[in-house]
Order: structure tokens, then sequence, then C-alpha cells
């Protein structure tokens, strides 16, 4: 393909040079350059193999009236042919980078006012950027300041672009040895490849090029310097990008250019901190923690760390605490005073004391070195003076609505990442930021009698601050969000909290006022508490009366959001091993809390006939949960749970929604699975045996036939148990599951497991063929085969590629093509009788023209038998139902040998992409979009249709 693609680019390049002409569409000219791009990666030199190239960017360069966005594609292409040593000479040598990279050539022709080019230049540059040659042309043609300039562009993707190049020029002009790429914090992935590019350039710089260097990192730097700090408010702009690129420069730098840019910036960044703008705080954040080191702390940084957690503004304060946090700073005196500051809005609501008695509740805090010990003293020395101070601005911050949720959520937040801190950094157990969490959400409820009330007296808006929470579901979903992760918390006396946890829970779980979203995440808390504790045994029987209750009422709700949230509750319990007490044995949540199935199964049978299909497919999805248990210790089945069996099998023909349906085949799969998957301590009942037989004949029947892929795929992959079991003999180890292609499409289903064909030789024994015959028999008759051969014709791709993948591993264990088909037809003479009815409508039909089958027996030979490949064909008479066309009865064999089941495969593999969305087909789209453009009267009455690609 890159040949044609090759034959006709220099045509596409005169399209591209014609300013006049049109594109197929807009993003035409940038996978025009990931082509460009791709071929380079792989190695190839662009103006080696598309010679044309050259030209092209002579003729657009000279040619001002040219589209804007074939300029800014021919910048990029430059750029990128420029980034190999050899193109970059010959663009010079034709004197073409100076003339495209001539800034004075586009604002004389007044096109650099399109960010579009703008954006172009900046990129090409970037690009090129790749070797010394390219550092020299850079800095000789002086594009430092212009770039700089660029960083504080109108155009928020103009100033991007110019960041991340100042950061890149920067990063490549310092020395290896100075651990520029294995220094400090290296987050983002493109980092890592610049860093692998300056490894390589490095070898062989000029000493002209390291004074360049120097010097541009003078100027980069005291650029810094003059524009962090902003001369007026409409300035702020260009301060957060100056921020964000030096903290992008902290973090990827290493030690020489690390101090010098620190060296430049400290005295702005010391005026910027104690400006206070709050627009600033997280910027300036990220700036510190980048440059501050717990190794060897520099005071001046410590200090402006400090004088940033010591803020005024309660909502910059507790910004600049989250920073710290998010930042995984591990300086103990700054994150036990960010610690603090983030549970003041919860301390001050709930009046528990959290923040402890004294000034500093880290006293206790081990300090390392002088510079600490000086933060930490001056840390406890402020609190004393300020703590009031704090307190009382938070206190009027809680006041105002607004403020006080964003806060107390912000707060709630953090919540779960304090409690797993050091006990060092914490100013209280942790077990009393658990009973904090539980106290807001009483008073969200409406309790007020959880507040200290001496609180209540010192604070005279205490009386405002509850109202703004009293009911406030933000805040609500918040807390239980808070509530749940704490679950994992290393909480002291877990059984005692557990039922302060329970009773509150289910307050929530009563209140008529809970809005459906609370109530979710009230079960989801409960489920979580009960998996994480040991041991139940504090759980009163009045309390599961209540828990049991308050589900029935729910499970009934008006809402289906709550009802569908109820059923998923129960589902979720059923599979949570708890102990009752240490010495019992462990058993589901759903007993210990609930009494078992006895008490959830009629819930989730009503479910079933609920009139929404989400609760219905929840209902199914629980059902399958609760009765897992019982399927993998081979009880026999009740009456109650044959009557779901039955009821399932009707809503999975009789349903109009696809959820509650493909829910049903996963139930089935669940239930063979987990009889197959473990040894019962006794053999299941010929009644359940029957029943699941009868159950797997009609889901492989309707599912195969549904209208909804999902269901399908799902009915594929019972089908896939079946053949395992069939052919192993052993239920838990596969045999038949897909193989991976290469390059799946990303809307296939594929499974993880592996394909191991069984091998057969010409040693088989006639018992083993025997053997072979009746499982193929069986296969047939529970309709595993026709639910296949359905599949492989499917309209929906995942459907088509899964099918195909098992009909191969069937062909591949009862008649491999490896024995040759002289050999496999002795070898398997027996097994080729297994035959199975195709019949005469429906995808029957496409398989029959696949095997070349006619439709009607008077098309037939006088013989009443036709032959495809060697295989019999013969008519039944009393196949199909009423109405339907002549059905034919076709060796098993022989139709997995003759559906050209491997050249099937390659082509459901493959995805759309191949044929479409392809850089021959994007060459064409644009000559023939150039070609309607350019002579309109040639297309009159007909529709140019171009790829999506």
């Amino acid at each position: 393909m890159d040949r044609e693609c090759v034959s006709l680019l220099p045509r596409v390049c005169e399209v591209l040079a014609d300013s006049g002409s049109s594109l197929p569409d807009d993003t035409s000219l940038e996978k025009l350059l990931d082509w460009f791009t791709a071929r380079t990666e792989a190695g190839a030199s662009l103006l080696e193999t598309c010679p044309c190239l050259l030209q092209f960017v002579s003729t657009v360069v000279n040619d001002t009236a040219s589209d804007p966005g074939v300029l800014s594609f021919t910048l990029k292409l430059t750029g990128l042919v420029a980034a190999d040593e050899d193109g970059f000479k010959v663009l010079q040598e034709c004197s073409l980078l100076d003339r495209v990279f001539n800034l004075q050539h586009w604002q004389e022709a007044g096109l650099w006012e399109d960010p579009c080019l703008r954006i172009g230049w900046i990129q090409g540059l970037r690009t090129m950027l790749q070797h010394p040659k390219a550092l020299s042309f850079f800095v000789q043609a002086e594009f430092i300041e212009p770039l700089l300039q660029l960083q504080t562009d109108t155009s928020l993707f103009v100033a991007s672009a110019a960041n991340q190049m100042l950061a890149k020029v920067l990063l490549f002009c310092q020395p290896v040895s100075s651990g520029g790429c294995n220094g400090v914090d290296k987050k983002e992935k493109n980092h890592s490849r610049t860093c692998a590019s300056i490894t390589d350039i490095e070898t062989g710089v000029t000493m002209e090029t390291n004074q360049d260097s120097t010097a541009m990192v003078m100027t980069i730097s005291e650029y810094l310097k003059k524009s962090l700090v902003p001369k007026e408010n409409t300035q702020l702009h260009q301060s957060l990008q100056i921020l964000k690129l030096l903290a992008l420069l902290l973090d990827q730098s290493g030690r020489p250019l690390r101090d010098k840019l620190l060296q430049t910036v400290v005295d702005s960044l010391e005026e910027l901190v104690t400006a206070d703008y709050s627009q600033l705080t997280l910027p300036l954040m990220d700036v510190l923690l980048a440059a501050y080191s717990t190794d060897e702390p520099d005071q001046r940084l410590t200090r402006l760390l400090s004088f940033m957690l010591n803020m005024k503004k309660p909502a910059d304060l507790i910004r600049a605490a989250t920073a710290s946090l998010r930042r995984g700073h591990h300086d103990r005196v700054h994150t036990a005073q960010s610690v603090r500051i983030l549970l003041l809005p919860l301390d001050i609501i709930t009046g528990l004391t959290l923040l402890g008695t004294n000034s500093a509740g880290n006293t206790y805090i081990f300090v390392t070195n002088e510079v600490c010990y000086l933060a930490f003293m001056r840390l406890s020395i402020f609190s004393v003076f300020a703590a009031d101070e704090h307190r009382c601005s938070m206190v009027q911050q809680l006041k105002s609505k607004t403020s006080c949720i964003s806060l107390i959520c912000v707060c709630l937040t953090n919540t779960p990442q304090i409690t797993l801190m050091d006990r060092d950094c914490l100013p209280c157990p942790p077990g009393l930021i658990v009973t904090a969490v539980l106290s807001l959400l009483r008073l969200c409820s409406g309790d007020s009698s959880s507040s200290s009330s001496s609180f209540s007296s010192s604070s005279a808006g205490s009386s405002e601050v509850f109202r703004n929470v009293i009911g406030n579901g933000k805040v609500q979903k918040c807390a239980l969000e808070a509530l749940t992760a704490l679950s994992s918390s290393p909480v002291s006396g877990a059984e005692v909290k557990l039922i302060e946890v329970f009773t509150l829970l289910l307050q929530y779980l009563n209140n008529p006022d809970s809005d459906p979203t609370v109530l979710h995440k009230s079960y989801q808390a409960l489920v979580k508490w009960m998996s994480v504790c040991t041991d139940l045994s504090s759980i009163t029987e009045q309390l599961r009366r209540d828990v049991l209750q308050v589900v029935r009422k729910r499970a009934c709700d008006m809402r289906w959001e709550v009802r569908d949230s109820t059923v998923e509750f129960l589902g979720h319990l059923a599979v949570v091993p708890v102990y009752q007490t240490a010495a019992e044995k462990a058993c589901d949540a759903s007993e210990a809390l609930l009494g078992g199935r006895c008490c959830t199964i009629p819930l989730l049978q009503e479910a079933l006939q609920d009139p929404e299909s989400y609760v219905r497919a929840s209902a199914i999805s629980a059902l399958a949960q609760t009765l897992s248990h019982s399927w993998q210790q081979g009880a026999a089945l009740s009456p109650e749970q044959t009557e779901i069996v039955t009821r399932l099998l009707e809503i999975l023909s009789q349903d109009t929604e696809g959820f509650a349906r493909r829910a049903v085949v996963r139930f089935i799969i669940a239930w063979f699975s987990s009889r197959c998957s473990h040894s019962p301590p006794s053999p299941p009942t010929s009644s359940d045996c029957s029943l699941l037989l009868q159950s797997v004949r009609s889901i492989l029947s309707h599912g195969s036939a549904d209208l909804d892929w999902e269901v399908k795929v799902h009915t594929l992959e019972l089908a896939e148990l079946l053949l395992d079991e069939a052919f192993s003999g052993h239920c838990g180890d596969r045999k038949f599951s897909d193989s991976r292609p290469a390059h799946p499409h990303p809307y296939a289903v594929i499974s993880n497991q592996t394909y191991t064909p069984h091998t057969h030789t010409d040693t088989h024994t006639q018992d083993v063929e025997s053997d072979l015959v009746g499982v193929l028999n069986n296969l047939v008759e529970q309709g595993v085969i026709s639910a296949l051969l359905s599949g492989l014709v499917d309209c929906d791709r995942p459907v088509g590629l899964k099918a195909c993948q098992l009909l191969i591993a069937l062909r591949e264990t009862i008649c491999p093509l490896s024995l040759g088909a002289l050999d496999a037809t002795a070898a398997m003479a027996t097994v080729a009788r297994v035959s199975c009815e195709l019949p005469g409508r429906g995808w029957a039909q496409e398989i029959r023209k696949m095997l070349g089958v006619q439709n009607r027996p008077e098309e037939a030979d006088s013989t009443a038998q036709r032959s495809f490949n060697g295989a019999d064909v013969v008519d039944c008479e009393d196949c199909g139902e009423a109405g339907e066309g002549h059905a034919v009865c076709v060796s098993v064999c022989d139709v997995l040998r003759s559906l050209g089941l491997d050249e099937r495969l390659d082509i459901l593999t493959q995805s759309s992409d191949h044929v479409h969305n392809s850089p021959l087909s994007l060459l064409q789209d644009i000559l023939t979009a150039s070609a309607a453009h350019t002579h309109p009267d040639r297309q009159a009455g007909q529709e140019v249709i171009v790829d999506c690609y």
C-alpha cells in the first residue's frame, strides 16, 4: 500500500499547494501528517522516499495566498523533515528552513494573526529540535523572544504549545551529567520520551552549542523572574501560565538547572506568595512542592510553604492543604499542618475535638534537622496566636451555604487518606475521624443534638452553619462515600463502631426524604462495613429485624432507582463472607444480617415482575449471586428455584428490554458454571439435570435469535461452556476458549482463555470414535451447533467473531484439516455421519449459500442428494416448522471443513479500518474532493462520498 501511496503523493501535493482546492474534511492534513510521522518513526527518510515534498514546501511557503491550514501543515511537515540531520542539511542548503520559520515573512504577509499558523510554527520547531544543529539554528534565529511572547498568547492552544516548547528547550539545554532526566518526579509520559532524545543527542555537542544553551537558560530564567508577578489583575493569566511552566521545569530538570531556576525566581515567588492572589494558590503550591526537597530543604522555600499553609482566607488555606496531600509531600511538619487544616471544618461543624486542645496537636512530631525544627517552631508559635483567628474566619465561611458545602466536601474527600497516614501526623485517633463523619451525617439528617453543646454556646452563628448542611444531598453523598472508604481505616474497636454505623445507615434508609442516590450510597456503605468486620456477634436481633423491614419497604418504593439499589444490595450481601462469631464458620452477609435466602428470595422473585427493566435485570443478577452457594454445593433444586428458572425463560422469550434478557443468559451461565466447576458432595438429582438441560436448550434457541447482540454473545459463551464440558471431561479445563487475534477490533467480545485443541491420530480406537459420535450428537440435539452456525452469519461482528472462533476449535477437535482430506475422511468416518439440520429460512439460508446447497428440493438432481466438497446433503421432508422452507440435513464435519472458517476469521478479525481508514484511502479522498471542487459540472447530480477516516 505504501508504494501506491507514494505514487499518488505528487498529485496530492499539487492539490494541496493549490490554495483554492477543498479538502474532504477538516482533519485530513493531520491524518496525512500522522502517516508521515509513522514512516519517519519506522526509519524511512521522507525526502528519499517522497522527494516531491521538497517542491511542495517550496511552493507553499512562497505563496502567501495559501490556505492557513495548509501553511500550518507545511510548517509541521518541515519540522518533521528537519528532525533528521540529513533532512535538516538538505533544507538548509535549499534555504527553505530560514524561509519557512521566518517570522517576519509571515507577519508581513498578514498571516501571523491566524492562530493556526502560530501553532504550526511552534510545533514545527518543537518537532525539529532533536539534534544540536537544530538547537543552534533555533538560537541563531533568535526565536526565544517570540516564543516567550507566545507563552501568554490570547489563544489557549497557542499558549499551551509555547509553554511545552519552552520546557523542551530548557530541558534540551541541560547537560546529561546533571541527571536532568534522572532527577525528581517524572509523571508525564511525553517527558520520558523527551529525556530519551536528549540523552541521545548530547554526545558531540559543541562548545558553541553549550554557550548557546547557557545564554538561553539565562534568557528564559530572567523572563520567568520578570513575568511571575502580575503588574495588574489583567495579567493574572500570564502569571498562571508562568507558574505552570515553572512547575513543569522543576519537576523534570536536573540539579544544576533546577538550582539555577530557583535562584533566579525565588524572590519573585516570595513576592507572589505574599501578594495573596487566590486564583494562583494551586499553581503556586505546585511550584513550591516541586521545588521543595525534604533531604536538603531550602529555608526560603520552607518559609514560603509554611506561609501558604497559614493563609488567612479559608478557601485558599483548604486548597493549599489539599495540594500538599495530593502531592504526597513527606515533610511531617507540613503534612501535619495540612491535616489539621483539612480537619478544621469537620472539627468546627461537629464540635468534636479533632485538633486536640494544645496549640499544635502534633508536638510529638520527630524533627530530623534544624530547618524542619525552625519551621515546626514557627508553626507551633503561629498556632498559639492564629488558631482562634483561623477558626473564626472558617466559621464565617461556613455561614455561607455555597462556601460551606464546598469546604465540607473537600474535607470529607480527604478524610480517608488522612486516616491512613502515620500516627505522628494525626492530631487525633482515626476512630475519632470516623465518629466525626457519622456526626456530620446525623446533622445532615436534622439531628442537631449530635453537635457539641459547647460549640453551640460559643458560636452565635452555629445555627446558620447547621442549616447549611441539613438535608443537603451533596454533603450527604460525599459523607457516605467517605464513610464507605473509612471502613478500611485502622479504626480501633471496629465492632463497636459497626453498630454505630449500622444504626446511622438504617436511619438514612428509613428516611422518606432520602434521595435515591443517597440511599444507593447508604447500601454501598452497609455492604462495605459488613465485608471488613470479622465479628458480627454484636448485631442484635432487633437490628436484623429493622434492616429487613426497611429493605422490604424500599423494595416497594415508588421510585425505580430505589428499588434497583435495594435489589442490588441483596445480591451484593449474598457474596460477602462474614463471621457471626469468632468461633463460627464463615457465612454470607445476607444470612448474618437478613436471615438468609428465606427472606431475600421472595423479595427478588417479586422484583422479577417489576415494570422497570433495570430492576428486573438487577433482580436476576441478585438471584444468581444468592443461589450460587447452593449450586456449588450441589444441593437439589427447590420448587421455589424451579419456579424462578421457569420465570426466567419466560423473560428471555417475552421481555421487550435487552437488559433483563442479557441477565437471564448470564444467570444460566452462572448456574451451569457453578454446577461444573465444583465437585459437589452429592451428585445432582435427575430432575436438576433435566431442568438444566431443558433450560440450556431453550436459552440457545431463543438467545441465538435475539435482537440484542450482547444476548447473542452471552449465548455463545454458554455454548462454549457446553463444548468445554462435552470434550474435556473436566468442566474447569477450558478447551474451546477463543484465541485472541493479533489486533482485535475494539468492540469484539474476546475471551481471556486460549484454545488448546485435542489431537486425533490414526491410533484412536473405535470406542473413542463412538464416544465422540455420542458427544457430537448431544451437541446437535442441545442446539449448540445451530447456535454456532447462526452466530457465524450474524450481522453483528462480535457475534460472528465469537462463533467463528468456536467453530474453528470444534473443527480442530473432531475433524482436523491437518490430517489431510483423505486421511481425515478415513479416520473420522464414523464421526462424519453425525448430521445437523439446516432449516429452509432465516440464518440457514446464508449457510446454504456458503455451502452451495440449493434451497428447493425441485432444484435437486434425480438422486435427491446433493454434495458439496464431498459432503452429503439429505432432504428432510419432516424437518422444520409448518410454513418454513424445505430443510436439509448435512454432515457436521463436512460443514465445518467447507465453510472457509479461517478466511472468514481473518476478515472478522480485521476492523473496517483496514479498508477505509488507510493512508491510500485518505490520499484518494483528497484527490476526489479536489476533482469535485475543480470540476463541479462533472459532478452534477452525483454525491461525492469520502471515507470517515
